[in-house]
């Protein structure tokens, strides 16, 4: 079965990558045909596949995925800015993570980056003063994905989450565009601060699983912070940092690190 929207190939190649993508799976796989059509094929434009997939992901005997979905939607179709971010997250997955092969991976099977998209959709939520639908969106994110991510966090475009086991990020943290970081990575605060307590990442920046970002702090562009660590002070750009407390153990090593993927490097003084 073809899709209905072949105009759209020529407008939207990512979409278009997506839906190649499907009918392959499907003549390879003809079990997986239902699930294609109706998480792919059956869907107008990638917007629509995504707030369908959020959707069914997220929907609850609480809430219905017909009342997700046409919040999603909503959402998706009033901000393109926010689309465009989520697009930006599927390219960033599959240019980064090794074990991504196709586009439509994330959109269907990968748990980070179905957090980080139902995460946008609720920060949307929470800009439009809809706190208390925002704050279910983040219940169930962590519910169903074991992802906890507060609506009011600021959270550029590119965002990489690879595994997403356990990942925190508190209320006031921002991070800025191309970052990477492994699972249970956590940007919190150390106590029982009101008002501005969680760290500020800066553009391109790699973390390791398991590392821990705490306090109002400001980690520099392009730095690169080991697994296991505990960063409680203000990181430079471009070096690299290990150990409990995080301390400066060389440079950066390259000028992407949210992109090189590299978590072996340590800086050229070692």
């Amino acid at each position: 079965m073809a899709r209905t929207q072949p105009q759209l190939a020529n407008i939207d190649p990512v979409w278009d990558r997506i839906c190649r993508e499907a009918e392959e799976a499907i003549a390879a796989e003809p079990l997986m045909g239902s699930l294609l059509h109706q998480g792919i094929l059956h869907h107008a434009s990638f917007d629509r596949a995504l707030a369908f997939r959020i959707s069914m992901k997220l929907a609850s005997e609480e809430m219905s995925e017909q009342i997700l979905r046409e919040i999603a939607d909503h959402a998706f179709a009033s901000a393109p800015d926010l689309v465009a971010a989520c697009r930006a997250d599927l390219v960033a997955v599959y240019e980064r993570d090794p074990a991504c092969h196709r586009y439509m991976q994330p959109l269907l099977y990968f748990k980070g980056y179905q957090a980080v998209q139902s995460y946008r959709l609720g920060h949307w939520l929470w800009q439009q003063g809809r706190k208390d639908l925002a704050y279910f969106i983040q219940m169930r994110v962590s519910e169903v994905f074991g992802v906890d991510i507060h609506p009011a966090a600021r959270i550029g475009k590119g965002l990489m989450i690879d595994h997403a086991h356990s990942i925190v990020i508190g209320e006031t943290a921002v991070v800025g565009d191309n970052v990477s970081m492994l699972h249970s990575v956590t940007l919190g605060g150390t106590g029982k601060e009101e008002e501005d307590r969680h760290p500020k990442i800066g553009n391109g920046v790699l973390i390791g699983a398991g590392a821990k970002v705490l306090g109002n702090i400001t980690v520099g562009c392009c730095s690169r912070i080991a697994a296991g660590s505990v960063v409680l002070k203000d990181i430079p750009s471009s070096v690299t940092v290990a150990g409990v407390p995080a301390k400066i153990v060389g440079e950066a090593g390259c000028d992407q690190p949210s992109v090189e993927m590299d978590q072996t490097h340590i800086g050229k003084d070692d």
